[in-house]
């Protein structure tokens, strides 16, 4: 995910997750703090989810509203959309007039660079992805592959299948010598498990290939948030 500063806007391949990446980040970060920094941020969250224009970068809401949604007091509101804007957190875009609501947008460079020391607890997928890392950059061990790479069998319709499919298309070689041998082993909510051959197998695919793992089964299914290789 690579987020423009001067925009504060989410561009590039993965801004279709960043949601998801986002209020992962708050709530890790949120959740190492005190009550209070928690009930903060937990309230910006419910405003992300119900009000958030995210193609716009846009929160237009008032506070009537906003005090319903958090059920307090418009002066509660007052008070901590105040701290929210003095985090940066919150930017105002357009400030409310008669008849017309304060509009706001969110401060998402802001946002990114308090919550970076949470990234590492959420895994090192995450932390990658967060911190813009390119796939160019991740060093894969080719191995020699014989002959054509047969494509994989879609007819069961499942995540891994289908992303399977996706990561033969991208690099057939590479499906051939890390992806070919895993083997779907359960699914838990939005954790993924693999089976690897070997020890060795799976401790490689997590190291160097768990990311674009996880970006091949997203882009199939929104629900995987996490994949766990075993072996």
């Amino acid at each position: 995910m690579i987020v423009s500063r001067t925009t504060s806007k989410a561009v590039g391949r993965n801004a279709s997750v960043l949601k998801y990446d986002l209020l992962t980040a708050m709530a890790a970060h949120a959740l190492a703090l005190g009550k209070h920094e928690q009930r903060l941020a937990l309230r910006l969250m419910a405003l992300m989810t119900a009000r958030y224009n995210w193609a716009r970068d846009e929160l237009a809401m008032g506070q009537r509203d906003i005090a319903r949604v958090w059920n307090v007091d418009e002066r509660t509101v007052k008070r901590e959309m105040a701290k929210l804007r003095a985090m940066g957190w919150l930017e105002v875009k357009r400030q409310g007039a008669r008849g017309r609501v304060t509009e706001y947008g969110l401060g998402i460079a802001r946002i990114i660079e308090d919550t970076r020391d949470a990234w590492p607890r959420v895994g090192p997928d995450f932390e990658m992805r967060m911190s813009g890392t390119p796939e160019e950059d991740v060093k894969v061990v080719p191995l020699p592959v014989r002959g054509k790479v047969v494509a994989p069998d879609l007819s069961s319709g499942t995540e891994w299948a289908l992303a399977q499919g996706v990561l033969h298309s991208e690099d057939a070689g590479l499906y051939a010598a890390w992806v070919q041998g895993l083997v779907r082993e359960s699914r838990a909510g939005g954790r993924l498990t693999l089976r690897a051959p070997t020890r060795f197998h799976a401790s490689y695919v997590s190291t160097h290939l768990q990311a674009r793992l996880l970006k091949a089964l997203r882009g199939v299914d929104e629900a995987v948030s996490e994949v766990v290789i075993s072996g």
